[in-house]
């Protein structure tokens, strides 16, 4: 009787941990945000299990269901589309209505996109803001003025749809010369990590349209968007 919150590959299929893969095994009901999704990596493990669909869109409805399930013997696994379940992802309920129902919730170390982003930025990271997606209308510039005063680094994940919206309105509202990184398909095969100030990204990314997962890490105010001079403003891994 448990519910294990389960990270999975951002990317690589390699970057999954030997616990992870065997508390998948040995789960009674694994839930997943797209089966779709993680058929590939439930086939590439030879993961033969009873996959239920949880996500955004049914999560109110079929947390307390889920529940009873649990409290009455039955361990499932979560997991959702990459990373770790309820950073951005579904997750936060059913943990929540577990934990007030007396239900053990276990959440095992694994992947997520924005810690090597972060570190990869090369922008301070002792301390940082996690901001997520951004609001796309209501509440989106008083969230821009809110972050334009934050002395730490923050990290975004931005569609790659919005990507040169958001670094054109940070820009505007931070300045310019604020120093980013623009970190996209983390751990896969055309991973990129473009450096650059705001401006300059904006700039870089309408003459060429990014594709796949972004992760976004912007300076704080603090006097750390100077720190980047003796960094490349690129770092691409190309296909060998």
């Amino acid at each position: 009787m448990k519910l294990y919150l389960v990270p999975t590959p951002i990317g690589n299929l390699e970057d999954i941990t030997l616990r992870a893969l065997r508390i998948l095994k040995e789960a009674d009901i694994i839930l997943a945000e797209d089966t779709r999704t993680s058929s590939k990596l439930l086939r590439h493990y030879d993961i033969d299990k009873k996959v239920l669909a949880h996500h955004q869109f049914n999560e109110h409805k079929t947390a307390e269901n889920l529940v009873r399930q649990i409290a009455q013997g039955t361990t499932m696994a979560l997991i959702s589309d990459a990373g770790t379940p309820g950073i951005s992802d579904p997750g936060f309920l059913l943990t929540r209505a577990c934990i007030q129902a007396g239900i053990p919730v276990e959440c095992l170390p694994g992947p997520t996109a924005f810690v090597p982003a972060l570190v990869n930025s090369g922008l301070p990271c002792d301390r940082f803001l996690f901001e997520g997606f951004l609001p796309h209308k209501k509440g989106r510039q008083t969230r821009l003025k809110e972050l334009a005063t934050q002395p730490y680094t923050f990290i975004l994940y931005e569609s790659p749809f919005r990507l040169v919206k958001s670094l054109v309105q940070l820009a505007e509202y931070l300045g310019g010369a604020r120093q980013a990184c623009v970190s996209r398909e983390l751990t896969k095969i055309y991973e990129e990590n473009r450096r650059g100030t705001l401006t300059e990204l904006a700039q870089w990314y309408t003459a060429h349209p990014p594709k796949g997962e972004i992760v976004l890490i912007v300076a704080g105010s603090s006097g750390n968007n100077t720190g980047l001079a003796d960094y490349p403003e690129n770092d691409e891994i190309d296909e060998e």
